[in-house]
């Protein structure tokens, strides 16, 4: 897959030779979030999925609700007021990345880009505003990044995992075969193109009526059918093999509301295991909720209370047509994908000019 490696200003693109001085930093431009991770290598660890022997430890971070999707779905555009906001907070990412003295970066875009028929304006103004070069990568590579980045949490237990992850404008599933050393095998990709802002948006906004909830996860159910009978999935389950894994904004909000936090906490929720009756009771009594109630929850908040229940029914959607009985939660997922193939890649040169 092609990769963008590029320097950003007030930083020097160093040889391999220096990598363990090296910066890495990584974009991931979603439909509703700007995240950005900025990491250096960090030996040691052994943690299953990272076939690397260099992990990384972060050193600053970013994340800001953006909505670059919003009104895609209906249009076709990206308006100029989303513009607006995400050059926004893109400028904020590189005043991070020159802070912090970044020397490799990949900078990634994924649904709202791949569907506007504008956006080769919208990174022309990324380019020209914020000097940075932004990479729309396809739904197949998002999700295998994704699952480089997550599959640290994979348990060797089971050998077969349903990995999925919710996004703004589309969900994608990955069927995968555990294998020898933490390299994992993808047998099925599937990418439904729903997520919690255009389900939203199609429903008229976050408020969704108790039936209009179980119509969205219905029919979501009804998309999961096909990918259920290429791989018979189902048959997997009922003899043990099945572990779930699900990384996104859902399925992380719903392990803060499960542990009643007063404030996301991160390092507190990813891992986290949820059976999926503790799903259903939580996705079941926040449908219930009034906008302004959800709102008020500490790990929801105001920017995410209208999308949470399209989350939510997607959600409830997938742990129904594979009953596995709990997933394991990843807040994790693109960006560490990124940051390990790029210290990978410097990692190999480096040993293959000393070798």
């Amino acid at each position: 897959m092609h990769e963008q490696d590029q320097t950003v200003a007030g930083g020097t693109l160093e040889s391999p030779e220096t990598a363990a001085d090296n910066v890495y930093a990584a974009i991931d431009l979603g439909t509703n979030n700007c995240r950005m991770l900025i990491a250096r290598p960090q030996r040691g660890g052994g943690e299953r999925g990272f076939s690397q022997p260099e992990q990384f430890r972060v050193v600053d971070s970013y994340s800001r609700i953006t909505r670059l999707g919003e009104g895609l779905a209906g249009s076709g555009l990206l308006s100029r007021s989303a513009m607006d906001r995400t050059v926004e907070a893109l400028k904020r990412c590189v005043d991070k990345m020159q802070r912090r003295g970044v020397t490799h970066a990949r900078n990634v875009a994924t649904e709202a880009c791949r569907r506007a028929a504008n956006c080769d304006h919208f990174l022309e103004r990324v380019r020209a505003e914020v000097g940075l070069e932004l990479e729309i990568i396809s739904a197949d590579e998002e999700a295998r990044l994704a699952l480089a980045g997550c599959s640290a949490l994979l348990e060797e237990d089971r050998p077969r995992a349903l990995v999925f992850d919710i996004g703004g404008g589309s969900t994608e599933l990955l069927w995968v075969r555990l294998c020898d050393k933490g390299i994992d095998q993808v047998e099925g990709f599937a990418s439904l193109p729903l997520g919690v802002v255009t389900v939203s948006e199609d429903c008229g906004g976050g408020d969704l009526t108790r039936r209009l909830y179980e119509a969205v996860a219905e029919h979501v159910a009804n998309l999961l059918g096909p990918f259920e009978a290429a791989h018979d999935i189902g048959a997997a389950i009922a003899r043990g093999e099945v572990q779930m894994l699900g990384t996104s904004g859902t399925v992380t909000t719903l392990g803060g509301i499960a542990l009643d936090l007063p404030r996301y906490n991160r390092f507190k929720v990813d891992g986290l295991r949820l059976d999926f009756k503790t799903v259903f009771e939580i996705s079941h009594k926040l449908s219930l909720m009034s906008h302004a109630s959800r709102a008020a929850i500490p790990c929801i908040g105001r920017q995410r209370a209208d999308l949470v229940l399209a989350g939510c029914a997607i959600l409830e959607a997938i742990c129904t047509v594979w009953p596995v009985g709990s997933l394991r939660i990843a807040d994790r997922g693109v960006r560490e994908g990124l940051l390990l193939e790029l210290m990978d890649r410097d990692r190999s040169r480096a040993e293959g000019e000393t070798a």
